[in-house]
């Protein structure tokens, strides 16, 4: 072979650097690379098991006997909400959590996240709608509930019951009982008598952290009755899974408060033979409970923040599920796995008669009927959603 034929030949196929490494080498680096991915896959494994052992955060297990897999039938359902639905308010509002409607002024209350009780007009148009910030209670409201002389009664969840005056006055009515205070003040009505029920989701945890409420498991929640003459608050109700929303009865015989962890609702009796009892006014709903609104026509509304998911039947039921998500908010960020909120409509006994939720909704905090609107308010959306009721029906379930 001639001198240019061997380096034609050595330049068309130049041999890679392995070639020249012997068989030692070759394992030794193989066994290098193996070891270097098994570290990436491990190392996180051993820091999140390690971290697991050392986490103080010790989920508790929830009563088996409340935790029905089974959903009560509802008759009539939308199960594509988002359809037909418009928002109100866009960006002039922040966590929307509860709706007070006037109907004298034509006009919403709700509270948002920033502290501010603002005021939505409500017109034909949605986009019509005016937005006015009315009051700031210096905390978080979330409950609202008209009272006596024009006052609204707001359940702050970081300033505890408050009282707002027709002048815009702010004063806290009470944020103890019993000498434990009240973290996570949620849910509010005012009865003819001008009695005040009220609710304390969490005596531990507060609006910011109440997922770790829920994921620890445990009953914190608490339901209340503040007496406007004498000044005094009377515990109704202790050991309650995620205490929620409030509703007087219309002919003032109980009050009805949601436990939102256990998808149910439950009435205490204000007076009549069965006054100071406590019995069940709907349960194994097809979600979880928020607000509950009675407004006249002989239903309540329910707002449904999600429906039972696999994935938090499984956290409910199992507590190290519940602690490995409460490390994942902790050390990472929440995952949320809420989906399928909306609204449940029941009647006056608690039966349920209609379902408008979707998918692509979560957290939807209460729901009121406005004209042939419901209206929805929300933790998290910077808007108010309302639906068509008559052009967007609950059809027959099949």
């Amino acid at each position: 072979m001639s001198e240019s034929s061997r380096v034609g030949s050595a330049s068309s196929s130049f041999p890679d650097h392995s070639d020249f490494q012997s068989p030692t080498k070759r394992r030794t680096r193989k066994r290098s690379c193996l070891l270097t991915v098994s570290f990436v896959i491990t190392f996180p494994v051993v820091v999140a098991a390690v971290l697991y052992r050392l986490d103080r955060f010790e989920p508790a297990q929830f009563p088996v006997d409340e935790l029905s897999r089974r959903t009560v039938t509802v008759p009539a359902r939308n199960s594509r909400m988002r359809k037909g639905s418009e928002v109100v308010a866009m960006g002039e509002v922040s966590g929307p959590e509860d709706l007070a409607y006037d109907k004298e002024s034509g006009v919403i209350y709700t509270g948002c996240d920033d502290g501010w009780i603002k005021r939505v007009t409500v017109k034909d148009s949605a986009s019509d709608s005016v937005v006015e910030n009315w009051v700031n209670t210096g905390g978080r409201p979330l409950g609202l509930a008209f009272g006596k002389n024009g006052d609204i009664i707001v359940a702050d969840a970081n300033k505890g019951l408050v009282r707002v005056t027709r002048e815009k006055k702010v004063e806290v009515l009470a944020d103890e009982v019993e000498g434990l205070k009240f973290k996570l003040t949620d849910g509010v009505d005012v009865a003819d008598d001008g009695n005040i029920y009220f609710t304390d989701a969490s005596y531990k945890y507060n609006v910011k952290d109440y997922v770790f409420d829920i994921l620890e498991g445990k009953p914190h929640g608490r339901f209340m009755n503040y007496n406007p003459a004498t000044k005094n608050v009377t515990l109704l109700a202790r050991n309650l899974y995620f205490a929620n929303g409030v509703a007087v009865s219309p002919d003032q015989n109980f009050v009805v408060f949601c436990e939102t962890v256990l998808r149910r609702c439950r009435k205490f009796y204000i007076q009549g033979p069965k006054k100071g009892l406590i019995s069940e006014f709907c349960r194994d709903l097809p979600g979880m409970p928020d607000n509950i609104h009675y407004v006249g026509g002989g239903k309540y509304y329910i707002g449904m923040a999600t429906s039972l998911t696999s994935e938090l039947d499984l956290a409910l039921r199992y507590p190290f599920i519940r602690k490995v998500a409460a490390m994942v908010a902790k050390y990472i960020g929440r995952v949320q796995v809420e989906k399928s909120g909306g609204v449940l409509v029941v009647d006056l006994e608690g039966k349920p008669k209609a379902h408008y939720y979707d998918l692509e909704l979560s957290l939807i905090a209460s729901g009121i009927p406005i004209g042939n609107h419901i209206y929805c308010g929300s933790i998290t959306y910077p808007f108010i959603i309302r639906l068509d009721v008559d052009k967007y029906p609950a059809l027959p379930s099949k």
